[in-house]
């Protein structure tokens, strides 16, 4: 299939790896963005084909895994009314919030459906004009167009039976709080492919500037990936000359991004600071609707429904220091003990782009044994 086969070509992703060792003089330590990024290179290998002085470490690149817990207990609140027809993607559904997650009251009876579509649920409200339809939207600034798209037919249309519990976050703030911390680690950044496919990447160039740090917007195969690290690599090797932002996946992406889905998005919401799983509040992170939606905004809608004062969720999930490149998952004890896809302590062993689910999925048996190799006792 073109553009899939031949970004999966073994012998090119060799080719790849030899020219990355080539030009390797010293460690570094480069972050990919995006969690299905983190699946593909987990998936694949591509570590493995590396040298051993460059360290991939994976960021907060799965917008279910960075969902924070007082949401997942509002779209609870909200979906435990017997007039509510909660409507999210799959991956929602086990999310772990305070005491309970979704999956659970939809077994006791609450009607929680799982969609494809944000548009879908427009659908649902008008087959059932005596119920509140609430879509759950979640995701990057991949998947905001669709929810505001869904959002300003509904307003079109007088679908007034439907609302948004909105959870949509913006990449590059996230990438700066980061780089601004003590703890970072990061010098060299794989951008997600997808979100600059909608946004463009003129907002990332600020951010190379500032710190003075290489970007490369790559895609999601093997020798996509491959290709960004050794474009971000060869950068910084070279000190004789200024650090860029590149466009390894330019067959997708234009420094502009696409305008019309970008103008949808600025009809509907407006930039709001937002609180990430694991990590806290980020300025300027979020998506939230504009003044002009509030009879669509479902937390204003049925702020009754809501505890204003939820408790404080403790946990021994790091999925914090996952998200912010820290730790990996065969870090935490947990991971593939008390911590399965079955029985998820946090989000990123439920989400099909979470790097635990990634690990697990793909290196299950290997993690937990170089776990037991750096001496960390296994309880069962």
């Amino acid at each position: 299939m073109k553009f899939v086969d031949e970004y999966r070509d073994a012998q090119l992703a060799q080719r790849m790896a030899k020219a990355i060792a080539e030009i390797t003089t010293q460690p570094w330590t480069i972050m990919e963005i995006c969690g299905g990024q983190t699946h593909s290179i987990i998936k694949y290998g591509i570590d493995q084909l590396l040298p051993e002085e460059v360290t991939l470490i994976h960021g907060p690149g799965c917008p279910v895994c960075v969902t924070p817990v007082t949401l997942i207990d509002r779209a609870i609140a909200i979906a435990s009314h017997p007039q509510v027809i909660l409507c999210s993607f799959g991956d929602m559904l086990r999310v772990p919030g305070t005491d309970k997650d979704l999956l659970s009251i939809k077994a006791k009876g609450a009607d929680i459906r799982i969609v494809y579509s944000p548009l879908d649920c427009l659908k649902i409200a008008q087959a059932n004009p005596e119920s509140e339809v609430v879509f759950f939207g979640v995701g990057f600034e991949t998947t905001a167009p669709a929810t505001a798209l869904a959002v300003y037919q509904a307003k079109q249309q007088q679908i007034r039976n439907f609302s948004l519990l909105a959870s949509h976050v913006r990449v590059p703030p996230a990438m700066e709080a980061i780089l601004s911390s003590p703890q970072c680690r990061v010098q060299g950044f794989l951008a997600a492919g997808h979100v600059c496919t909608v946004m463009g990447y003129t907002e990332y160039e600020p951010l190379v500037d500032k710190y003075q740090i290489p970007i490369v917007v790559t895609g999601f195969e093997p020798v996509d990936i491959l290709q960004g690290l050794y474009h971000c690599i060869e950068q910084l090797e070279n000190k004789t000359e200024a650090v860029t932002l590149d466009n390894q996946y330019s067959r997708s992406v234009r420094r502009e991004g696409n305008l019309g889905a970008q103008n949808l998005m600025h009809q509907v919401f407006e930039v709001v600071s937002r609180t990430w799983r694991g990590i806290g509040e980020i300025p300027d992170s979020g998506l939230g609707l504009r003044a002009d939606y509030v009879h669509w905004d479902a937390e204003k809608r049925f702020a009754d429904w809501i505890d204003p004062n939820p408790p404080v969720l403790t946990t021994e999930c790091i999925s914090g220091e996952i998200m912010q490149g820290v730790k990996k998952p065969h870090d935490c004890p947990a991971f593939g003990t008390r911590c399965t896809p079955e029985h998820p302590l946090g989000a990123p062993m439920v989400s099909s782009e979470g790097a635990c689910a990634a690990y697990y999925r793909y290196r299950g048996i290997e993690s937990i044994n170089g776990r037991l190799a750096r001496g960390v006792r296994v309880r069962h």
